[in-house]
């Protein structure tokens, strides 16, 4: 996994609620268990006309110019509901989204995010509003998102948040969930051998 520290991005504000994984990543497009590939396809109902790739959708926010290439995204409330499919976000992240910015999360997608090292900020929807209005007013598209110092700087304007510190430590060290479990592996072992079962303790556990 990549660590994740300091990342300064396109910002790109979708300021809708309720965004479910089907409209992240629409269902026909499921059919890989790979986690690559599932970018071209994301918002797919949105980002084009009559379910036709090569017919672009010129009103989506993703396709104007100011937002191509984008890195981080800041959205609505409840971001992620619907079912639990992990394609979502896969899809995001192969896409190039390194932070997504709501006032809330399903608690599937949020966990999904946590597993594959997707950061998600959550903020209280008067600052949500606020940022969304400074972008569009300003017409500005740079966005830093420090994970070290839990901030996010938009024209000098900075946003402190709150983050769990396991799911912080996570992308700060670029660890997955082995990587977790190995930091305890010299615990692992001394319990295993001095909580054996009697049958086993004549038995070696490890070579």
């Amino acid at each position: 996994m990549k660590k994740f520290t300091i990342h300064t991005g396109i910002i790109v504000p979708i300021n809708i609620i309720n965004i479910d994984t089907d409209i992240i990543i629409p269902k026909q497009f499921l059919k890989k268990t790979t986690k690559i590939g599932f970018g071209k396809n994301l918002f797919y109902n949105w980002r084009f006309l009559n379910n036709k790739k090569h017919k672009t959708n010129k009103k989506f926010i993703l396709n104007k110019k100011i937002y191509q290439n984008s890195s981080i995204l800041i959205t609505g409330k409840n971001f992620g509901c619907g079912s639990s499919r992990e394609h979502a976000v896969w899809a995001l992240i192969d896409y190039g989204f390194k932070v997504i910015i709501a006032s809330k999360f399903s608690d599937i997608f949020y966990n999904n995010s946590i597993n594959n090292n997707l950061l998600l900020i959550k903020l209280p929807e008067k600052k949500i509003q606020k940022i969304i209005l400074l972008i569009e007013k300003e017409k500005t598209n740079k966005c830093t998102v420090n994970l070290i110092k839990n901030k996010i700087i938009i024209q000098d304007i900075e946003y402190i948040f709150k983050i769990d510190q396991k799911y912080r430590l996570k992308l700060l060290y670029g660890l997955d969930n082995i990587d977790l479990t190995l930091k305890y592996i010299k615990n692992i072992i001394n319990y295993e051998k001095n909580n054996q079962p009697k049958y086993l303790k004549n038995r070696k556990l490890y070579s």
